[in-house]
């Protein structure tokens, strides 16, 4: 149940890592931000990041209280940077697919995850191994591309524009073809997962989840300030994140 490593393309690293370098990205104006309100408290607890990237969230943690955490991605590249820039006597980076977590024999008190779960084909059965990793109690905070996003099938989802070239409407399609997604984004052929809401929501209840809270994030007034732009994120959203807990 493996999950295709994009990451370790270097034209893609390269670009993905110049985009998160700047500070104007929709990740840091919109992602983290909601991320960050919806995280529980985790002093004296063990953590798991899927997915962890270039382990900026695996530090935040430990300064938040994490008495240990396992970062989990299967980026060498990622890793390296992780391990450089990211590293602490209280995280453990791991070079693995996230959808093998089961081989780790570890439990713990919260699973977070940004952005990296539209990579992962299989995920009613994901959720159940998330599910068996958790402790009771234990919350899973995730963020990943908006269904919105990942259904047109050519990756063409469009904005449609008045005749003074505001932005007035967004137009997608074949929202009901759950599957995967072949798009370019910086090189060809990167392979995404769509699924509809009700897919998600469902795979998750079914696997035992409480869900707590849905969250369709939009800027703050201060994002729309640094990056105007951003203000198109009221017309459709970029993202969905979902707090649930077992």
């Amino acid at each position: 149940m493996s999950t295709q490593n994009i990451f370790d393309n270097q034209t893609f690293f390269d670009g993905y890592k110049a985009l998160r370098d700047s500070d104007c990205n929709a990740n840091d104006l919109i992602e983290q931000p909601a991320m960050r309100k919806l995280l529980p408290d985790l002093s004296g607890k063990s953590v798991l990041d899927l997915g962890c990237g270039y382990g900026h969230n695996c530090i935040d943690f430990v300064k938040r209280g994490a008495v240990g955490v396992v970062g989990v991605d299967i980026s060498e590249k990622m890793l390296a940077v992780a391990k450089s820039e990211s590293a602490d006597e209280k995280i453990r980076y791991i070079n693995m697919s996230m959808t093998d977590i089961g081989n780790l024999n570890e439990k713990f008190d919260f699973i977070y995850s940004s952005l990296a779960f539209h990579y992962v084909k299989d995920f009613v059965a994901f959720s159940k191994e998330m599910y068996s990793v958790l402790n009771p109690g234990g919350y899973l905070l995730f963020s990943q591309e908006h269904p919105i996003i990942t259904a047109t099938v050519d990756g063409k989802g469009h904005f449609n524009k008045d005749e003074n070239g505001n932005r007035i409407s967004y137009t997608f399609s074949d929202y009901n073809r759950s599957g995967e997604r072949k798009v370019h984004w910086y090189v060809d052929d990167v392979i995404k997962y769509h699924r509809t809401f009700g897919d998600i929501i469902t795979a998750l209840a079914k696997a035992g989840f409480v869900i707590e809270e849905v969250c369709e994030p939009v800027p703050e007034e201060w994002a729309i300030e640094k990056l105007p732009t951003m203000a198109k994120e009221y017309i459709k959203p970029n993202f969905l994140i979902v707090k649930a807990r077992k």
